[in-house]
């Protein structure tokens, strides 16, 4: 369980993983050096070549996400918490559908901090009891 001080740095901690996970999806040149430089890492599974419209639809995840996380890093609200992991697993379904059909094994880094973050995010967030009146004496 956490305090609410504390689910506001889980909130605002996620947002920071996001923004420095899915900052190089945002622009089709940042794309272009993330997309060689995990190529050359020459993983299991495919990294196919992006068409012009997967790297369209490339730039407007990472852009989206991006401005998801700048907006959860200014003011993280615990709604705004949960709305995120709600996100977190439907992207973990997700990358787990593409690993299940042969995406590259770089996604299974991915998928554990999509859970992790998810669950986190999940988590009870214990509210502050009002205090109580001191005892007359």
């Amino acid at each position: 369980m956490w305090t609410s001080t504390q689910y506001r740095n889980v909130v605002r901690g996620s947002a920071w993983y996001d923004l420095i996970v899915t900052g190089a999806f945002a622009t089709p040149w940042s794309f272009v050096a993330l997309h060689g430089f995990l190529t050359a890492l020459n993983l299991p599974g495919e990294l196919p070549a992006f068409q012009p419209v997967h790297m369209l639809m490339a730039n407007l995840l990472g852009s989206v996400v991006c401005v998801w996380a700048v907006l959860r890093i200014r003011d993280p609200q615990p709604v705004y918490g949960r709305y995120d992991a709600v996100a977190r697993f439907l992207f973990a379904a997700w990358q787990g559908y593409a690993l299940a059909h042969g995406a590259s094994s770089l996604l299974v880094g991915f998928l554990v901090f999509e859970l992790a973050w998810g669950v986190a995010q999940v988590l009870p967030v214990r509210t502050p009891s009002r205090a109580s009146p001191l005892p007359q004496v």
